[in-house]
């Protein structure tokens, strides 16, 4: 009696799995904004810089986000829960709180941002500069403390799972 051909592999994560360590990730860090503990005076300004640049690498992949919805409104549904993601972020490392809505008009800044003139080049760029940050982010968590380490991991993992989301959705 012959077998039965074995059932096809998956090759990579699955996009639930992705979704479920995403969400897991940031529920153990709970996206906090608490003080590290155990620092030093020397390297709490290296890891106020950090946070300062954490927050002002988010802001601009939201405006990255911004300018993608302004010239592809169609793709709305599809970036408006990562670009809500990409806002919590950006506050959770103290970055501004009052950022516009994705249909709110575009700001000036968004709009000059150069935006591939296709929707599937869009994604792919827009995916591009999310695993972009998220490789920077996961390299220099090495050198901070604690608590901002475990977010900038958290936030990086969450950026890794944007990517591959942007990606396999036009698959």
């Amino acid at each position: 009696m012959p077998f039965p051909p074995p059932p096809r592999t998956l090759l990579g994560p699955r996009r639930r799995s992705l979704l479920v360590s995403a969400a897991g990730a940031a529920l153990l860090v709970g996206c906090s904004t608490g003080d590290d503990s155990g620092t030093t005076g020397g390297s709490e300004s290296a890891a106020e810089r950090a946070r300062a640049r954490a927050a002002a690498d988010s802001e601009t992949l939201l405006l990255h986000y911004d300018a993608v919805l302004a010239a592809h409104p169609t793709l709305a549904e599809r970036l408006d829960p990562l670009r809500a993601e990409v806002v919590r972020h950006a506050t959770a490392f103290g970055g501004s709180s009052s950022t516009p809505s994705a249909t709110a008009t575009a700001s000036p800044s968004a709009s000059a941002t150069a935006v591939p003139a296709t929707p599937s080049d869009a994604l792919a760029d827009l995916a591009a500069a999310e695993r972009g940050l998220a490789d920077r982010r996961a390299k220099a968590l090495l050198d901070l403390p604690g608590e901002l380490a475990r977010l900038l991991a958290s936030v990086a993992a969450a950026g890794a799972a944007h990517a591959y989301l942007l990606t396999e959705g036009a698959k």
